[in-house]
């Protein structure tokens, strides 16, 4: 990748030992969870928001990377985090999610706990059009060559409910927001539905406690995908449905709850295992692949 294609925005908030890794949704950018990231570390914790493999920059650009890059960009992060505090939790928007469940499966002994916000394992919510609805038979497709260049480009409301957060966000384009372009090539797509096809097995192995936030009236990934977690991992679950949201839920008007229920969560976590460490936890990971 040509350096200059690339705006790197990833951050790192530096506080107390406890800390939360931030993981940005498909074609996202680590600003789409800044004011949660600032929220946490007011909070007391220290907080890095990665920038995933090939995000940041066109469309080519990104569509030159698949899902284990972007994997591989979580595994460095949290490797990087924990350099910096003695517990880890990891928190994702949207496919961010899907990847922090993916690492409580690889490296168990890594994640003390998980925020899973706006889940998205099934593109199902209420304004997702036909094409995109289709899109799990993208990887059989892009297989073979085909919808190199066609992308799917996001519609109203744009993940968006507060109308003066939309015209902020959308109506800004150097605010580098993902939704103020919200243009996703098919190709992605498929390396995204490739990657839930290789999680949602081995949910039973996410083992680490898990609050599950999500919008109640989700436009992109309907409440069926938060179920899909309650029903398959065997950690302990918290959920909590926001009923004023849509699917960016930490950039949304409920953005303050997020952040509060997270906090309040990853504190109670410490609070009932203040020195857990790696060698304490049980369950065997499944390996990197």
């Amino acid at each position: 990748m040509h350096p200059a294609l690339i705006q790197h925005a990833d951050f790192l908030l530096r506080g107390g030992r406890a800390g939360v890794l931030l993981v940005h949704g498909l074609a996202g950018t680590p600003a789409d969870l800044r004011f949660v990231g600032r929220g946490l570390n007011r909070a007391g914790f220290t907080v890095y928001g990665l920038q995933l493999a090939g995000h940041g920059g066109s469309p080519a650009e990104l569509i030159k990377t698949g899902w284990h890059d972007w994997m591989q960009s979580v595994r460095e992060g949290a490797d990087r985090l924990r350099r910096e505090v003695d517990q880890l939790f990891v928190a994702g928007l949207s496919m961010g999610a899907v990847l922090a469940l993916r690492l409580a499966m690889e490296r168990p002994q890594w994640v003390d706990g998980l925020g899973l916000y706006g889940s998205t394992f099934m593109l199902d919510g209420w304004s997702v059009p036909r094409s995109a609805r289709l899109s799990v038979a993208l990887p059989l497709l892009c297989g073979l060559g085909l919808f190199r260049t066609r992308a799917w480009t996001g519609r109203f409301p744009y993940g968006l409910k507060d109308e003066r957060v939309r015209l902020r966000i959308v109506g800004t384009p150097q605010a580098g927001h993902a939704v103020a372009g919200f243009t996703t090539p098919w190709q992605a797509l498929g390396e995204f539905h490739k990657l839930a096809r290789h999680v949602r097995p081995y949910l039973a192995d996410v083992r680490a406690p898990s609050l599950i936030m999500h919008a109640a009236d989700d436009d992109i990934a309907s409440v069926r995908n938060v179920r899909l977690i309650q029903q398959h991992v065997t950690g302990p679950t918290e959920t909590v449905l926001l009923n004023d949201s849509y699917h960016l839920i930490t950039e949304d008007g409920e953005r303050d709850k997020v952040i509060a229920r997270s906090a309040d969560f990853f504190t109670r976590v410490l609070a009932a295992s203040p020195m857990r460490v790696a060698h304490r936890r049980t369950g065997a990971a499944i390996p990197a692949m």
